[in-house]
């Protein structure tokens, strides 16, 4: 009797141990995910392209009942998109940042010990394209004059960028100068922590030029506030076709801007296929075409696995790029 009673026992335990189990890889494998509120960081102030990426993110997630969360904005701005980079290091899956090139110049330049391998990739979402702009009563009325003031006197000209050397915006006005015969090491940069920073200075007339995303200046261009003497793109672009490209004033650049969505280090195979099949969802909504539009965006979207490759080759790219640009010791 005692022996068919502690068989029933032994077969209780086992049967509770395996239910244990089953449990624990119910949670493991990313069927419960996401558990909680979900945050979206944006690596900078508020008013900028990572800001505006993240917002727009969020809003097609919550308009279109996609995540089942509250999903939130976090602004985490300092040392070039670091504190935000940093911060996702210490979280879980339900933290998302928003990144771009500086992910990878930050570290080439030697301002941060991250790299982009230290983070899980799981989308490559836009691109767009630099402007060089002005103040509306700036006394330069095209690129040229621009470029033949400095080629004359390097140092004599403020020139925005964001959100430090070696961003986008930045590389993208050194390309520019190194093709119109001047030394970029001489010029006179002036660091911004975001382009709603540099917007103000450009609206305030504190500085003589930008290198700026064209999403931050589309609206104010339009209503004539501040002046865009040149887009980096291949063409004009379709809603603001008075703009001329920077080729056609003569300066033979070509220079995107791409921002994408990364997650922490160590995320599980099942929590990566879930944000890649809602990021997938996402791009493919009408309103995600919208956001495309009505930011002068264009689609570039890749998942996590492509995502990965794409950041080894921009990496090997903007290494290239540095060094050309003498800012690699």
């Amino acid at each position: 009797m005692n022996y068919k009673k502690n068989i029933l026992i032994l077969f209780s335990a086992l049967f509770l141990l395996f239910l244990a189990a089953c449990s624990s890889q119910s949670d493991s494998d990313g069927e419960d995910f996401p558990k909680k509120d979900i945050e979206i960081v944006a690596p900078a102030s508020p008013g900028g392209g990572w800001d505006t990426t993240a917002r727009s993110v969020q809003k097609v997630f919550e308009d279109n009942d996609m995540i089942g969360e509250n999903i939130n904005v976090e602004n985490k701005p300092g040392g070039n998109g670091e504190t935000g980079f940093n911060y996702i290091q210490t979280k879980d899956a339900h933290t998302l940042a928003i990144n771009s090139s500086l992910l990878l110049s930050n570290d080439l330049l030697g301002d941060s010990n991250l790299t982009y391998e230290d983070f899980t990739p799981l989308s490559i979402l836009t691109s767009e394209y630099d402007a060089i702009v002005t103040p509306k009563d700036s006394e330069f009325d095209s690129i040229e004059e621009v470029m033949e003031q400095l080629k004359k006197d390097p140092g004599s000209l403020n020139i925005s960028v964001a959100p430090g050397l070696g961003s986008d915006n930045h590389l993208g006005f050194v390309e520019a100068a190194l093709d119109y015969g001047i030394d970029p090491a001489e010029l006179n940069f002036i660091v911004e922590e975001s382009g709603g920073d540099q917007l103000s200075a450009v609206l305030g007339n504190h500085i003589d030029v930008a290198s700026m995303y064209i999403s931050e200046v589309a609206d104010d261009y339009e209503e004539g506030e501040l002046n865009v003497l040149g887009v980096a793109s291949e063409d004009r672009l379709d809603n603001l076709e008075d703009i001329p490209t920077l080729k056609e004033e003569g300066v033979d650049v070509v220079f995107p801007h791409w921002r994408g969505v990364m997650g922490p280090p160590d995320m599980s195979e099942e929590e990566i296929e879930y944000w890649d099949d809602k990021i997938e969802e996402m791009v493919d909504t009408d309103e995600w075409e919208e956001v495309l539009e009505n930011n002068e965006w264009e689609d570039l979207y890749k998942d996590s696995e492509e995502s990965k490759e794409f950041l080894e080759e921009e990496n090997q790219k903007f290494e290239k790029l540095l060094e050309e640009s003498n800012l690699l010791e």
